[in-house]
């Protein structure tokens, strides 16, 4: 099981609609990429409501960058993190342009939601805001 996270917390998924591999057909409404997807070979098609990015290891950056890839190419659907993921990058996550994190139950039980929302107001918390302040 999963749990899914957004800035209110520890939230309901509503999604139903399932995921596709990238490149599926055009009636695809969700893709879900692997960590070394290349952003630009990504077909941003009018169908595509969501893009869910694939987190293998917490140490593994390569999420954001393909996140923040896709938001500069015009993406406006909703983008989420899936995998491991801890609380300490969903600000750096949200920054990305993710909406959305999906961790499974043992990241969730050891990093309740309170750990999630205390980075929720992640527009302040950043090192240039400290600075200004």
């Amino acid at each position: 099981m999963t749990q899914l996270i957004n800035d209110a917390g520890f939230v309901a998924d509503d999604w139903t609609h399932g995921f596709c591999a990238a490149g599926a057909a055009n009636d695809c409404r969700a893709l879900d990429l692997p960590s070394d997807a290349q952003p630009e070979e990504v077909q941003l098609q009018p169908s595509i409501e969501m893009i869910r990015i694939d987190f293998p290891s917490s140490a593994d950056g390569r999420g954001f960058t393909i996140a923040r890839a896709l938001r500069l190419r015009g993406y406006t659907g909703r983008l989420r993190a899936k995998g491991h993921v801890i609380a300490d990058q969903y600000a750096m996550a949200r920054r990305a342009g993710f909406d959305e994190v999906e961790v499974n139950d043992e990241i969730a039980a050891r990093q309740p939601a309170d750990q999630w929302q205390f980075r929720a107001n992640w527009q302040e918390h950043n090192y240039q805001s400290r600075l200004r302040g």
